[in-house]
This record gives C-alpha cells, structure tokens and sequence, in this order.
C-alpha cells in the first residue's frame, strides 16, 4: 500500500488516516498517540477497537468515558505469545489452544499477573487477550507493546465492523482513526476462558471452535 497526502483527513479534534494511505505513517502516527496516553481507533479483524495504553488508569477511565460505560473488564490485544506470558499465567492447555488459534478472532481468558492494574480488568482476577490477525494492529503493538482491545462503539451502540461506524459514536474523543476498510469478520470475537485448563466458551463469535 502506498500513502498520500492527500489521503490524509485533517480535523482540529482528530486525524483520520484512510487505509490507502501509506503503512508506516499510520503506525508511526499511532505509536506517537498512544505513547501521550490518547486513544486511537483501529482495524482487527473482528471489529474496529479502541486503543490505549493498558497498564495507565488514566487512560482506562478515559475508554470508560468514551464508551460511556465503567467498571467492565477490557481485554488486551497483544503480538505474540511472549506478551501475553507477561500480563498472564499460561497453563499447558492454554498454550496449546493459543497456539492453535491465535492470530485469529478469540478472545482468550487467563488470570492475571499482578502487573495487571485492577481498574482494567474490573476486579476480576482473570484477563482476555488475544492476538488480531490484522497487519496494522499487530505492526503498531509490535512498535508500542499491549493495547486495550475493546469495540469502538458506546456502550449497547451499533457494532463498529467499519470506521464510520466508530466515528460517527465516538467523535472527536477520539484521536486517530485508522481506516482499513470493513473488517474481515465484522463481529465480535468468540470469548473462550481456559485459565483452568479447560474450555469454556463464554461468548459465541467470530472464531469457530472444535
């Protein structure tokens, strides 16, 4: 993909950069917001998601601004399976089914390490993440490290399968929207808990398990 200027939307409140823009400028721009603890909008391959700084409680409670919504767990989306043995115990049937299907459209439940702020899990000792198989949003966490992964949507909105679904709930709270035209699956992630080393599905979604 090659960017352009001209594809670049500028706005006092927030930048929207379209997916036919150029690869490393969106990250580099993305990297940039997140690293002053603002928000960004982007692609997975579930649903657009609103990204953040995941272990800053100013930021949490700035996602449960945005979403109009407080105290709920957020997930993490992370790059590989390295970054999630760092917020999260594995077990050996954890690793197993990670290894299975991750990158991919799950979201997987594990406890959490200490180093996990408790405002970001909602009290609950277990914590989701997952890997998204989209190139930008693992090119900019690969860049950053761990990003919140929840919906760009208020709460009980529409789901954000493209980025005017996001815009037109979120607005100018938010600031970079990255555009990668409509997400592969266009619903939510399957949500699987295995922190015990068994699975459970919590959630049907996205992702087909057998």
């Amino acid at each position: 993909r090659k960017f352009g200027k001209r594809h670049l939307n500028f706005n006092r409140k927030f930048l929207l950069f379209r997916h036919v823009s150029g690869f490393m400028d969106v990250i580099e721009k993305a990297v940039e917001i997140l690293k002053k603890n603002e928000l960004i909008v982007y692609p997975t391959d579930t649903l657009y998601g609103i990204g953040g700084n995941p272990f800053n409680e100013d930021v949490v409670k700035k996602i449960f601004e945005v979403k109009k919504r407080a105290n709920v767990p957020i997930s993490v989306a992370v790059s590989n399976m390295d970054m999630i043995k760092k917020i999260a115990f594995m077990n050996p049937a954890a690793l197993k089914f990670c290894e299975e299907f991750l990158p991919g459209p799950v979201t997987v439940v594990l406890f959490k390490k200490k180093n996990i702020p408790v405002l970001l899990t909602g009290g609950s000792e277990k914590i989701g993440v997952r890997i998204p198989d989209n190139k930008i949003a693992l090119e900019i966490i690969n860049r950053f490290g761990p990003i919140t992964s929840t919906s760009a949507n208020i709460h009980k909105g529409k789901n954000p399968a493209d980025i005017e679904t996001a815009k037109t709930q979120l607005g100018e709270r938010v600031q970079l929207y990255i555009d990668d035209g409509k997400c592969k699956y266009s619903k939510p992630s399957t949500v699987v808990d295995v922190s015990d080393g068994k699975i459970k599905i919590l959630r049907e979604g996205a992702g087909v398990i057998k």
